[in-house]
């Protein structure tokens, strides 16, 4: 899955850009509240994680437009500010969670678990497709009770065809999920991940199935 971080001061947004990435997430980050909007109308993400002191548009306005275009991904405001108006502000135009600087990186990371779990799981910890189990607290994928050993490229591409049952997923979609903005995106590799997959998952009760042409579909088989 993938997040977006918009915070424009460098040292605080490269503590919280490593601290998710240790956590198995595919993070882009940026400073400004233009580059943001553009990044959000463009992009594909799990979840967004503003500043409201941003230069050229400030936090409360990347939100506003995000939610005029419709968007309903989740977004956890970040600010100094501790005011109440300001919290019921950004909750009325549509924000998911807020918290104030300064804060630990564990509850940052718990916020986020959080809001994942209640946009992409309902609520629920766990997503199965046949004796597959991904748990998104730990971000582990367990086969038949056993952990199952990842990178993290193909952990991210199961990720997102886990968290999307029934549906296909073409290379780019998939590429838009493994690659950050600063990385080149192969939609080509994505066959590579998906045929290491299809190998650790042999012997199992769910596979990778390809649709020629559109892209690939994770499905439980019968017992």
């Amino acid at each position: 899955m993938r997040i977006l971080l918009v915070e424009d001061h460098p040292q605080l947004a490269e503590s919280v850009a490593q601290a998710l990435k240790g956590a198995g997430w595919t993070v882009d980050v940026l400073h400004d509240g233009v580059a943001a909007d553009l990044a959000l109308a463009s992009e594909d993400y799990a979840l967004a994680i503003l500043d409201i002191g941003l230069p050229r548009l400030d936090g409360f306005q990347v939100l506003a437009r995000l939610r005029e275009r419709g968007k309903t991904l989740p977004v956890l405001m970040l600010t100094a500010r501790g005011e109440v108006k300001d919290r019921v502000h950004g909750l009325n135009l549509g924000a998911d969670d807020y918290l104030a600087k300064p804060f630990e990186l564990s509850e940052l990371e718990a916020r986020v678990k959080a809001l994942l779990r209640r946009s992409l799981l309902g609520g629920e910890r766990q997503q199965r497709c046949g004796d597959l189990v991904y748990d998104l607290d730990t971000r582990r994928f367990l086969l038949k009770d056993e952990i199952l050993s990842l990178t993290s490229r193909e952990q991210a591409v199961l990720a997102a065809l886990i968290a999307r049952p029934g549906r296909v997923m073409s290379k780019e979609q998939l590429a838009s999920q493994v690659f950050g903005l600063d990385e080149e995106a192969s939609p080509d590799a994505i066959e590579i991940y998906v045929h290491r997959l299809r190998r650790k998952l042999e012997g199992s009760r769910v596979r990778i199935v390809t649709f020629r042409g559109l892209g690939y579909l994770l499905e439980a088989q019968g017992e």
